[in-house]
C-alpha cells in the first residue's frame, strides 16, 4: 500500500519502506521461484548501488498481475462466440446469457445487448485499421481491447500489469486519474519531477534518478499529448524511454487520448502523433474517443495489449463490466470513416485558433513560465507576478471566478508539491469562449 506520506517523490523525502511481495514483473517474482528472487533482489541492489547507471540493469520480462489470475466470466466470454458464428451465418439459438430476449417496442427504448467482453468485432477490427491508417502499424485486432472510456481501460490494465506494491512512475505535472486510481489499487506511485528543461517529459536520466533513489520500477506511465501541460514526445525520445522499459523489466503504458489534436501542421512528420508501438510492439497504448471525436459522454475507449495481457484484461473485464456499452460501440464505428475524420480535423482546426489566442495573449497576461502546446487543448503557465497577489493558484482561481466568472483550473490537482504557482486554460470550449475569457482575465488583473 502506498506509504502516508502519499506517492514517491524523486528525490526522496525520506526512507523508501520495505517492498510488500507479491507485485507484478520483479515483485511477482520476488513472490515465486527463488532464484528468479535471488536474480530481481541482486538486479535491484545493483540498480540502488549504480546510480545514473541503474537503467542498464536488465531484469526480468513483466507478467500478468496474481490478481488478474481469476476466471473469465464465461457467459460473456460464450455471447463473444454466438455473434463471430452468427456473423459467420450460423443460425445459433443463445440460452445463455440472462438477457431478455423480448426487445422494447419501437418508439419507445431502443434495444441493446451484450457484446463480447472486449468489444465487438467488427469495432475492433476498425480500431486496428485506424492504426494502419494513421501511423502505418499493423496491429492484430485480437490484441485491442474496447473499454468504457478510456478510465475504464486505465483500471482494467493496471489492474492485470501490476500487483499492489508494485511501483509505478509518471511524470509530474501530470492527470491526477493516474495516480489517484494506481493509489487505489495499492500500486506504489513514483512521481518524476519534471519541467522545462525537458519539455516537462520523463527521460531516461530521470528514471534512473527514481530507480536509485526508490528501486525497481515496473512501470512507467507516458503521455503525449500530455495533460495538462501539452508537451509530446518524439520518436527518438519514446524509443529511448522504451528501451529503458525493456532492460529494466518495467511495463511502457501510453496514454494517446489526445492524438490528432496536434499542433505540428499537415506536412509535419507525425502529424496526428507518435504512438508507442513504433518504439515498443510490447507497449500498452490506450486512446479513447472523447477528445479527438467529442464522444466524451458514449464512455468508449480502448487498449492495445501485449499478447500476456489479453486473456487476464478479458477475465477482468468480463466480470468487471461484463462489456462495453453496446450502441456507444455501434455509434463507433462512424469514427473510422472520410467523412468523420474530415470534420474532426476542421474541429482541431478551431482549437489551433483558439490556442493561438491564448499564445497571443501570454505577453499582456505577464505569467511566468509556460508549458509549449504542441498537442490537446491546454494552456499550463505559472501565475508569475499574480502570485504577489495571490497565496496561490487556488486562491487566484476562485478570485477569478467568483469576480470575473470565469473558471480555470488550479495546478494542484496535477502537481501536488509545485502546482499551487501554476494554472490551466482548456481551449476547448473554442474561439469565442477563449476570446472572451482572456478579455476578462486581463480586466480582473488590472482591477
Amino acid at each position: 500500500m502506498m506509504r502516508p506520506g502519499g506517492p514517491l517523490k524523486t528525490p526522496p523525502s525520506g526512507k523508501l519502506p520495505p517492498r510488500p511481495a507479491g507485485g507484478s514483473g520483479a515483485a511477482g517474482a520476488r513472490a515465486g521461484d527463488p532464484d528468479a528472487v535471488d536474480a530481481v533482489d541482486a538486479a535491484g541492489d545493483a540498480a540502488g548501488d549504480a546510480g545514473s547507471d541503474a537503467g542498464a540493469v536488465r531484469r526480468a520480462a513483466p507478467s500478468a498481475s496474481a490478481r488478474s489470475r481469476i476466471p473469465a466470466f464465461d457467459v460473456m466470454r460464450i455471447t463473444d462466440e454466438i455473434a463471430r458464428r452468427r456473423a459467420a451465418g450460423r443460425d445459433v439459438v443463445s440460452l445463455c446469457a440472462g438477457e431478455p430476449g423480448a426487445r422494447p417496442a419501437p418508439g419507445t427504448l431502443r434495444a441493446a445487448g451484450y457484446t463480447g467482453p472486449l468489444g465487438t468485432t467488427p469495432l475492433r477490427e476498425a480500431i486496428a485499421g485506424h492504426y494502419a491508417a494513421w501511423y502505418g502499424v499493423d496491429v492484430d485486432p485480437g490484441r485491442v481491447a474496447v473499454t468504457t472510456g478510456s478510465s475504464g481501460a486505465f483500471q482494467l490494465v493496471f489492474l492485470a500489469a501490476f500487483d499492489p506494491g508494485a511501483r509505478v512512475a509518471l511524470a509530474c505535472p501530470g492527470y491526477p486519474a493516474y495516480r489517484n486510481i494506481l493509489t487505489a489499487l495499492g500500486v506504489q506511485v513514483v512521481e518524476i519531477p519534471t519541467g522545462p528543461a525537458t519539455r516537462y517529459q520523463p527521460t531516461p536520466e530521470l528514471l534512473d534518478a527514481a530507480v536509485a533513489a526508490h528501486g525497481p520500477l515496473d512501470g512507467l506511465i507516458v503521455a503525449s499529448p500530455a495533460n495538462p501541460t501539452g508537451t509530446m514526445l518524439g520518436r527518438g525520445e519514446l524509443a529511448e524511454l522504451a528501451a529503458w522499459c525493456t532492460r529494466s523489466g518495467a511495463r511502457l503504458i501510453s496514454d494517446e487520448i489526445y492524438h490528432g489534436i496536434v499542433y505540428a501542421g499537415s506536412d509535419a512528420a507525425d502529424p496526428r502523433g507518435v504512438t508507442a508501438l513504433t518504439a515498443s510492439p510490447d507497449a500498452i497504448v490506450i486512446n479513447s474517443f472523447s477528445k479527438y471525436w467529442g464522444m466524451t459522454g458514449w464512455r468508449l475507449g480502448w487498449a492495445i495489449l501485449p499478447p500476456d495481457l489479453v486473456a487476464p484484461m478479458e477475465a477482468l473485464a468480463s466480470n468487471f463490466a461484463l462489456s462495453p456499452p453496446a450502441p456507444a460501440q455501434e455509434l463507433a464505428l462512424t469514427a473510422f470513416i472520410a467523412e468523420s475524420y474530415a470534420e474532426r480535423d476542421r474541429v482541431v482546426e478551431g482549437f489551433a485558433r483558439a490556442r493561438a489566442l491564448i499564445l497571443d495573449a501570454e505577453p499582456e497576461l505577464h505569467w511566468g513560465a509556460s508549458a509549449p502546446s504542441d498537442g490537446a487543448f491546454y494552456f499550463y503557465a505559472e501565475l508569475g507576478e499574480q502570485l504577489e497577489r495571490f497565496p496561490d493558484s487556488v486562491a487566484f482561481a476562485r478570485a477569478l471566478l467568483e469576480q470575473a466568472d470565469v473558471a480555470i483550473v488550479p495546478g494542484v490537482d496535477f502537481d501536488p508539491i509545485a502546482g499551487g504557482r501554476s494554472v490551466r486554460l482548456s481551449y476547448a470550449a473554442g474561439e469565442p469562449a477563449v476570446a472572451e475569457a482572456l478579455d476578462r482575465i486581463l480586466r480582473f488583473q488590472r482591477a
